[in-house]
């Protein structure tokens, strides 16, 4: 008989659903691809409905469902610290009570009743559900597991030893010491929304200088060299206030926070280059404890800051471990996974098997995660797909499956931007080939165009390349898997083209126009990309698609974006991709096997 467990994160942000079933992943996904509300954190009603739908289930049949954390913790914590900071915490507190009163101290009772069954809510530990997403979904039987993080109740980083079924936490940070949290007051310093913007802060920082970076050593946190580190408070504004940061940081870095709507200037690109670099040193001198205090050759992470990919990069090129594996929805969705997979081995004390054991097929002499490409979502047939356009009236053509690849192919080397819609829905924050917004690498435009013109949004951000696996050394420096997009690495040296003279005193995002490679599109201004690899094992449409390409051009290598514009969730059904499709200057939209054109 089937066992099922479902795993439930919600009323922060990013509020998901995953359901195991004997242990393996049957489906995952986050709430907003449902509601089109971005970070969405009600209660993940529509994913729990796909969740159960996709196992053939009914809520009464599921044998065990967890909550990612504890609320009586995280309220106690909030209760201790408001009064610890009193007066000043006085405004917060008394903002914050009536919801927690009214609605979060009796959060099991409401689970339920959203649920619609009687069958009792277990809680897991916010920090214990990241750690279980890092390490039971890895291909590792052995690893040390980093979870790194604004907060969960008390905790705000951890370091944890995975063997088997087993997760030994060693040691932890605790609030208001946080790494995740030093960096969203930042985000929020340079004019960007925390929880959403922190993306946005690294994509900023190779246009500025580390000038900041003794201002931030002396005045805004201790490095201690374990990797613990120690929050000037005075300095911010979070523990007691409304806003991260206030006028601590105003005098220290010589004036107030960037407006939203003003632009970005020499100061943000500056700070977010600052900011960077000392959190990289952070997370180097974690992986290091992390290391010393395991003895093992591996490691997982997962948290918010596992999401930064340059740190990430850093920590395979320069860390002590010769394997990484990160949680592709590392953020707090990532914590309904997690805390499915504690309650299946930790609290049902199920073994876990190993991939070895389970035969799955080999990734250049390493065994595949459990993941599944993180595509875990909803998917949709062709004769779904054709009866929906014809339902709408929309013109398609249908192509054979065999030419599907090489016509999508011969688009994006007419410099065609594609979005490309097929397969099962990716869970996390990427697109990873199923939801995606594809063009030409090689193109000088492509960046200013897919910003501008599809995705409406900053003009700095740089675009991801999805690579042949087996021709990642080739123009990246990198060989190593990086199927979840999650590590940055410079492009070869020999894809590179010379600059011309004048090119470093080029204002900030000036420098961009300035192609630095045969792949100027994904060519960040550092020389770096975040790669994506791609097997035909994980997506086999994809894959097909860059192989095509490369048969045309000697290009092994694409642009990936989400398929979304600005503010709004990557879309899920077909419908969602039509309507982004119409509203942005996309050339062309593939729905599996049909393709639809603009008429210009």
């Amino acid at each position: 008989m089937l066992t099922s467990v479902l795993g439930i994160s919600a009323y922060y942000h990013d509020s998901a659903a995953c359901l195991l079933v004997d242990g393996r992943i049957v489906a995952a996904a986050q709430e907003e691809r449902f509601t089109r509300v971005k970070h969405d954190e009600r209660f993940p009603s529509q994913a729990v409905a796909y969740c159960l739908k996709e196992a053939g289930l009914t809520i009464d049949q599921v044998d065990a469902i967890g909550f990612y954390e504890k609320p009586l913790v995280k309220f106690q914590r909030l209760l201790e610290s408001y009064i610890a900071s009193a007066p000043r915490g006085l405004r917060p507190y008394l903002m914050a009570m009536p919801l927690w009163l009214g609605r979060k101290l009796w959060m099991a009772d409401e689970i339920a009743e959203e649920l619609g069954t009687s069958k009792e809510i277990l809680f897991g530990d916010h920090h214990e559900s990241h750690a279980a997403s890092a390490f039971y979904p890895s291909p590792f039987e052995e690893a040390a597991v980093l979870t790194i993080d604004g907060v969960g109740e008390w905790t705000t980083s951890s370091l944890w030893h995975g063997r088997g079924s087993e997760l030994t936490m060693l040691r932890e940070m605790r609030f208001p010491h946080s790494v995740g949290l030093l960096y969203s007051a930042f985000t929020y310093f340079t004019g960007f929304k925390v929880n959403e913007g922190e993306y946005k802060v690294m994509g900023l920082a190779p246009y500025g200088q580390p000038t900041y970076v003794k201002a931030i050593r002396d005045h805004i946190v201790e490095i201690l060299d374990d990797g613990s580190i120690r929050l000037h408070l005075e300095n911010f504004e979070f523990v007691h206030g409304l806003t991260m940061t206030g006028r601590g940081f105003e005098k220290v870095f010589g004036g107030p926070r960037r407006d939203v709507d003003a632009p970005v200037t020499q100061r943000e690109m500056d700070l977010a280059r600052s900011v960077q670099e000392v959190v990289e040193e952070i997370m180097l001198r974690m992986a290091r404890t992390a290391h010393r205090e395991t003895g093992s050759k591996r490691l997982c992470l997962a948290g918010g800051v596992a999401l930064n990919c340059v740190g990430n990069g850093r920590l395979l090129r320069e860390g002590p471990f010769e394997d990484i594996w990160i949680q592709p929805a590392a953020g707090d969705a990532g914590g309904a996974l997690g805390v499915a997979y504690a309650l299946w081995h930790r609290y049902m004390g199920k073994p876990r098997v190993s991939a070895e054991k389970r035969g799955d097929w080999v990734r250049g002499g390493k065994y595949a995660d459990e993941m599944q490409g993180a595509l875990l979502g909803p998917r949709y047939s062709d004769e779904e797909i054709g009866a929906w356009l014809s339902a709408q009236g929309i013109a398609a053509e249908r192509v054979p499956r065999a030419d599907l690849a090489g016509r999508i192919a011969t688009l994006l080397d007419a410099g065609k931007v594609v979005g490309l819609f097929q397969g099962r829905m990716e869970f996390g924050p990427r697109a990873l080939g199923c939801r995606s917004i594809i063009g030409d690498a090689r193109s000088p435009a492509m960046q200013s165009v897919l910003n501008l013109k599809i995705k409406y949004r900053e003009s700095f951000r740089p675009f991801a390349p999805a690579v042949l696996r087996e021709r990642v050394a080739d123009w990246f420096e990198l060989d190593y898997e990086s199927p979840y997009m999650l590590l940055v690495a410079d492009v070869a040296k020999s894809r590179r083209i010379p600059v011309p003279a004048g090119t470093d005193d080029l204002f900030g995002i000036e420098k961009l126009k300035v192609p630095r490679s045969t792949i100027p599109a994904v060519t960040h201004v550092d020389d770096s990309a975040r790669v994506q690899t791609v097997r035909r094992e994980d997506n086999p449409l994809y894959y097909d698609i860059i192989q095509a390409f490369d048969a045309l051009t000697g290009c092994p290598v694409i642009v990936n974006t989400s398929f979304n514009v600005k503010d709004e969730p990557i879309v899920c059904t077909p419908a969602d991709a039509y309507r982004c499709f119409m509203n942005t200057e996309m050339d062309a939209l593939v729905l599996e096997s049909f393709i639809i054109r603009k008429v210009s």
